[in-house]
């Protein structure tokens, strides 16, 4: 597979890659960075296109540094389940597994910093500062799982929508160093059949609720993708979650 130029500029510096202070790299110092430089490369895959598919070999773990990529898993039947979405500086693979469980597809645009899988593995033996934070991350994959299973499994389809686009506000402003406001912007990154599949409702269902919010002001709607929030606290009193909880960031 032939992958295209990632379209930023990469250099042998760490210091001007937008994740690097929340990716797995976060607490390596100096001399850690410059052992990952060894074994680190870049690949860029366009809208729609697979990263790996369920049950192939994968030689590489990797740190998604710009786009959004689905987790997906197909049934027996082939019917096809969304069950996580990767946005930047989350990580895809695991450094002990040649082989992953689902299938990852960029859904827009994605560029990976991409590991070779058994440097990387050998290397976090030697290096703590590297498998602490893969722990950490991997911690927060678990919250994350649980706090998802709420939301599928309790919430009502009005709450499941702004649970969702709550998650996404919540990691765009962290993308750029700032806390959810006012008049936050973003772009969705599924399509309304890929919510849909993801949050377990109707397609009608997921149109009408946007609508809602939409209609009772508590977003606004540019063209078919771009959200933007007027006020992120009266989005998140739509979640159906108190003030102390939140949802998962």
């Amino acid at each position: 597979m032939n992958h295209r130029p990632h379209p930023f500029k990469v250099n042998s510096d760490c210091s001007d890659c937008p994740i690097r202070h929340r990716a797995v790299c976060a607490r390596c110092d100096a001399d850690e960075l410059e052992q990952l430089e060894a074994v680190k490369f870049y690949r860029t895959y366009a809208a729609g296109e697979v990263i790996v598919w369920a049950g192939d070999a994968m030689d590489f773990v990797a740190s998604v540094v710009t786009g959004v990529a689905t987790l997906t898993q197909t049934m027996e039947d082939g019917r096809r389940q969304v069950v996580g979405l990767l946005l930047a500086s989350d990580f895809i693979g695991r450094p002990n597994r040649d082989r992953v469980a689902y299938d990852v597809t960029a859904t827009t645009e994605v560029t990976l910093c991409c590991f070779r899988r058994k440097p990387f593995h050998e290397m976090m033996e030697g290096t703590p500062h590297l498998s602490q934070r893969l722990l950490e991350m991997t911690l927060d994959e678990l919250d994350a799982a649980r706090e998802w299973m709420l939301i599928l499994g309790r919430k009502t389809a009005r709450e499941k929508i702004a649970s969702f686009l709550a998650i996404l506000a919540r990691r765009n402003a962290g993308a750029a160093g700032a806390r959810p406001g006012v008049n936050m912007r973003f772009e969705l990154p599924l399509t309304r059949e890929a919510m849909s599949e993801y949050l377990g409702l109707t397609l009608e269902t997921v149109s009408r609720q946007i609508s809602g919010l939409k209609r009772d002001g508590v977003i606004l709607l540019e063209g078919k993708r771009q959200i933007i929030v007027p006020d992120f606290d009266r989005l998140l009193g739509e979640t159906g979650d108190d003030a102390e909880s939140g949802v998962l960031a």
